[in-house]
């Protein structure tokens, strides 16, 4: 996956082990989602923008 363009990469704000065990999101076109363990090397999720923000928004009614 090309990620040229994609915004630069935000940790997640509650993450354990300090900052180890957590994910990161970019926006590029569809929101991407990888495992801060595996930067680079590991898989990246694709979400659709409109998913991604209804998915935000039920945790954060939760």
């Amino acid at each position: 996956m090309d990620l040229t363009g994609a915004s630069p990469w935000r940790k997640a704000s509650y993450s354990g082990n300090g900052g180890q065990d957590c994910v990161e999101v970019a926006a590029h076109g569809p929101v991407l989602v990888r495992d801060t363990k595996d930067r680079g090397t590991g898989p990246v999720l694709r979400i659709a923008s409109a998913d991604w923000h209804r998915f935000t928004r039920g945790i954060k009614q939760a």
